[in-house]
């Protein structure tokens, strides 16, 4: 009984947090206060009532569209609530009440900024991954003591150094840019979380998830980009809740 109010306390929290995901995702790549203007319709400008801000339900009640104008809000806004509610109940059943569920809850909160801003603009504030490399590296030196946050750091650069190598590579074989300087930051944080090996892991899941995404790409968008921010930290998460390691991988091999 009780292991299922924390599911529902998380799933609360977690679409409320990204409910303000989605205002931070939204604004700060545009370098627009987070507080000032208040919710407000993008497109008629209409401040919203308080019952127009609960999370998930409000867009159900609104039919998917603005109060005032009418017009159809983003599937973004209600979809990004809803997976952070799921990502924080998969944090506490992943980790439980662990120094390690507070780096779950701050990798499933990047996945979901990473969301909002590089699906919309294709960009990823640098912001987003210091303050969450910031909060891991807090984290692991409470927990595990300096050495083993001075080597996880380590592997943060090495990951870094390895996906900065295949960058360059693609842009040699593709002759323009291959990815993005955000990706390429955000494998530090992967390598602060895992060891190399399972960071060059992760590249394999996330290309592997963002196939399809390439062959729509492919045929519908005329520069044929998709944003790879989001599948580096979904491949993240994948291997952070599955507990997949090391022994794992060499007992596969």
């Amino acid at each position: 009984m009780i292991d299922w109010f924390y599911y529902i306390t998380f799933f609360i929290l977690g679409s409320v947090f990204g409910s303000f995901y989605n205002v931070l995702g939204l604004r700060i790549p545009n370098n627009e206060s987070i507080i000032f203007p208040n919710s407000h319709c993008t497109k008629c400008g209409k401040e919203l009532n308080w019952y127009e801000l609960i999370p998930i339900f409000s867009f159900l009640f609104l039919r998917g569209k603005c109060s005032n104008c009418k017009e159809k809000i983003s599937l973004l806004y209600p979809l990004n609530e809803f997976f952070s509610g799921i990502l924080f109940v998969i944090s506490y059943y992943s980790c439980g009440f662990t120094w390690e569920l507070i780096i779950a809850l701050a990798l499933s909160s990047l996945l979901v900024l990473v969301i909002a801003s590089d699906l919309t603009y294709m960009i990823i504030p640098d912001r987003f991954t210091i303050i969450t490399a910031i909060i891991i590296v807090v984290i692991k030196l409470v927990d595990v003591g300096i050495m083993k946050t001075l080597i996880s750091i380590g592997y943060g650069v090495l990951s870094f150094a390895i996906m900065f190598g295949i960058m360059k590579l693609g842009n040699l074989i593709f002759r323009k840019e291959s990815l993005g300087g955000a990706d390429i930051k955000l494998m530090f944080i992967v390598g602060l979380v895992l060891d190399p090996i399972l960071s060059l892991l992760v590249i394999i899941i996330a290309s592997f998830i963002a196939l399809p995404a390439s062959l729509f790409a492919y045929f519908k968008n005329r520069e044929h980009m998709i944003p790879f921010g989001p599948f580096i930290v979904l491949g993240l998460l994948i291997m952070y809740f599955t507990k997949f390691d090391m022994y794992d991988l060499i007992s596969l091999i």
